[in-house]
């Protein structure tokens, strides 16, 4: 177990930190927690929604999600340039390249979500969206390779120092020519790859991602997703390093689950940010299945650590924050804390993906960020299912056996160094 612990603390958290620091993946994971408030914006609308399928009377506000997380991949397209050019260490990129970024990823989309109609008054041919779901969820990946392209670009580009401290001409000057050189070079990669050679970088894009998407949406791709955000977080890396990579993921996932039940259809990905997170099953309390930890500690522990932080931690734990239990108990680089835990993301994952997948449960149709309410009233919001309230006790004791044996091994050993350190 040393040697285990050696290799966590020695090879992994320290591997992986500088992986999540590369300022490419930086800035994709910037970008994805920067929209949290127009998820948010959506969350409130999708609860809203719930409560008018009981009642009918109230209006369609349908238009609020339509154009705040119907626009996220819009956003993000604009967000990863500016937050590369700030991690690349170019300032004054950052407003133009994210703008730039933004209206190529729409040029880039006009074959499949545009069309050219005549208009029969002025006979001109005429661009018309006719799909603008690729402005969200559906368009995600397509726009955060945009801005990788854009951030290439200008980030070569900065490295040419072209006209700096030039003597002979203004500084404004020298600032829209640095900006027209590497803008220009963009627009006309694009247009001619979207325009002159009619090549369709949404579908080629789409497909090379679509394996990725297909893994990270299976069974094994959903227990993988879950234990790595626990692994992670038990190591003391953050969680949310890991949204640069499965967060398109997550989001496209409930994105197409949005477009089915607004077509009528019956949502069919389980991995999404709201099954994970949202409906406070696998991450109940927080990551890991805390809650059920917690109250164990207030309950069923001797040791006056354990009892005092089961006393502290109790109210964020209701609210499914975990971070003061997770490194007050602590979890972080605790063997004997840290692998029920692990258990917990993998069992959760498992049972939430069976009884989804076999209906006795809804999937979730509908972004929700309300993670914060306490759980199983968030389960319920989430799922619009009265069964929710089942699955939450059920997955509430089952977390509760596992960490029952390891909790009670770490609480005599705590007792003995407290009744030590007393003598």
């Amino acid at each position: 177990m040393n040697a285990i612990m050696s290799w966590f603390t020695d090879k992994l958290a320290p591997g992986m930190q500088k992986i999540f620091a590369n300022p490419w993946i930086s800035a994709v994971a910037s970008a994805m927690q920067k929209i949290l408030p127009f998820i948010l914006v959506g969350s409130v609308v999708s609860i809203y929604n719930v409560f008018v399928r009981y009642i009918p009377a109230l209006p369609d506000m349908s238009f609020v999600n339509t154009f705040s997380f119907g626009m996220m991949s819009l956003i993000v397209s604009f967000m990863v340039a500016y937050f590369g050019m700030v991690e690349l260490d170019h300032p004054k990129y950052t407003i133009t390249a994210g703008l730039t970024s933004l209206t190529v990823f729409v040029m880039a989309l006009c074959p499949s979500m545009a069309t050219l109609l005549k208009n029969a008054e002025t006979g001109k041919m005429e661009l018309t969206i006719t799909d603008i779901n690729f402005l969200g969820g559906s368009g995600l990946f397509i726009a955060i390779i945009v801005a990788l392209v854009v951030m290439i670009v200008f980030h070569l580009y900065a490295k040419l120092h072209v006209l700096e401290n030039s003597a002979t001409m203004p500084d404004f000057v020298c600032e829209w020519i640095n900006n027209i050189i590497p803008m220009t070079f963009i627009y006309l990669l694009f247009g001619i790859t979207v325009f002159t050679i009619n090549f369709d970088l949404v579908a080629f894009i789409n497909m090379v991602f679509q394996p990725v998407v297909n893994i990270g949406q299976s069974l094994p791709g959903f227990v993988i997703i879950c234990f790595l955000y626990v692994l992670l977080y038990s190591v003391g890396i953050s969680a949310w390093s890991l949204n640069a990579i499965v967060k398109p993921i997550l989001m496209a996932g409930i994105a197409a689950n949005a477009e089915l039940a607004l077509a009528g259809g019956q949502p069919v990905n389980i991995v999404t940010t709201e099954t994970i997170f949202t409906t406070a099953l696998i991450a109940m309390g927080g990551l890991g299945g805390t809650l059920p930890l917690n109250f164990l500690m207030l309950f069923k522990c001797k040791s006056k650590k354990l009892k005092t932080m089961g006393k502290i931690c109790l109210g964020p734990s209701i609210f499914n924050i975990n971070e003061p239990l997770v490194y007050g108990a602590p979890i972080v680089f605790n063997p004997l804390l840290m692998i029920p835990m692990w258990m917990n993301s993998i069992v959760g994952a498992l049972v939430v993906w069976f009884i989804m997948s076999a209906g006795f449960l809804n999937i979730p149709a509908g972004v929700n960020n309300i993670s914060r309410i306490p759980a199983p009233i968030c389960t319920w919001l989430t799922t619009d299912d009265m069964r929710a309230f089942l699955w939450f006790f059920v997955l509430f004791a089952i977390y509760t056996l596992i960490w029952y044996p390891f909790l009670m091994k770490y609480d005599k050993q705590l007792v003995k160094e407290e009744q030590e350190k007393n003598a």
